[in-house]
């Protein structure tokens, strides 16, 4: 909303905050905490309070560096796979190997590949247990838009992105969940996901994650209150008001930063 739009006047209806909201809501701006249904983004930030630069939660897979590996094919189906995100909005969708794939760390990744002058962005929903290290298996439609399908197998380049996206943050909790045992998956993530805490009676608790890329609460703490998401960057967003509700999918207004 721009100023102009803000101090207009409005002739119908006007929206008048009570002070206490109002104060409180400030009060989230400046201290970064979360009011009610709000998020709060932190981004990490070195000792002199400049932002502090490169990804400090990465894995194998690192931002600004190039691999160089095989590409080879499989029907992926709809797209889904060891990651459990569910059916791809577009099959440009590929399995890491097992290596690089670091226990569903490089789930949601989104890599860029190139090979003999065309490029393509494929975003990780699989595994690829019998690949070699550096080696992706595209979906038999990513790989035709970079070689003929009667090649096999080509050598590529690769690299992490964080790309564009009108596309907002998704939590998901599996099912089966309830207040004695869950698992969280977070979806629709610009930047692959380094970690996820739950809000408990003690503090925020760190989760488990497994190689089908829930992250695992056995005993129950924390389901259905707070939840954090931490990418690679280091950049956290934390949503209230998510419901235990299983295996649907439930959007927020918020995205990590493009870097």
């Amino acid at each position: 909303m721009t100023q102009s739009t803000w101090f207009k006047p409005m002739r119908r209806a006007s929206l008048v905050l009570p002070a206490a909201a109002l104060l409180a809501c400030l009060a989230a701006v400046v201290t970064g905490s979360a009011v009610p249904g709000w998020t709060a983004t932190a981004r990490p930030v070195a000792a002199d309070g400049s932002a502090r630069a490169g990804a400090p939660l990465a894995g194998r897979i690192k931002p600004k560096v190039t691999y160089r590996g095989l590409a080879t094919f499989y029907a992926a189906g709809k797209g889904d796979g060891s990651c459990m995100f569910g059916p791809a909005r577009n099959m440009m969708v590929a399995a890491m190997n097992t290596t690089d794939f670091e226990n569903a760390k490089a789930c949601g990744a989104f890599i860029r590949v190139t090979s003999g002058g065309r490029s393509i962005t494929v975003k990780v929903t699989n595994s690829c247990p019998t690949c070699q290290a550096r080696q992706l298996d595209l979906s038999a439609q990513a790989f035709a838009k970079l070689a003929a399908p009667v090649k096999g197998r080509i050598a590529i380049k690769w690299r992490l992105l964080s790309p564009k996206t009108s596309l907002k943050v998704s939590v998901r909790y599996k099912s089966g969940s309830s207040r004695y045992w869950c698992g969280i998956q977070v979806l629709d993530h610009r930047n692959p996901i380094a970690a996820l805490h739950v809000r408990t009676s003690k503090g925020w608790r760190k989760l488990t994650r497994t190689a089908y890329n829930y992250f695992l609460s056995p005993k129950g703490a924390g389901c259905g209150k707070a939840i954090s998401a931490t990418d690679i960057y280091g950049q956290k967003l934390t949503f209230t008001g998510v419901k235990l509700r299983p295996n649907v999918i439930q959007r927020t207004r918020f995205q990590f930063s493009r870097h």
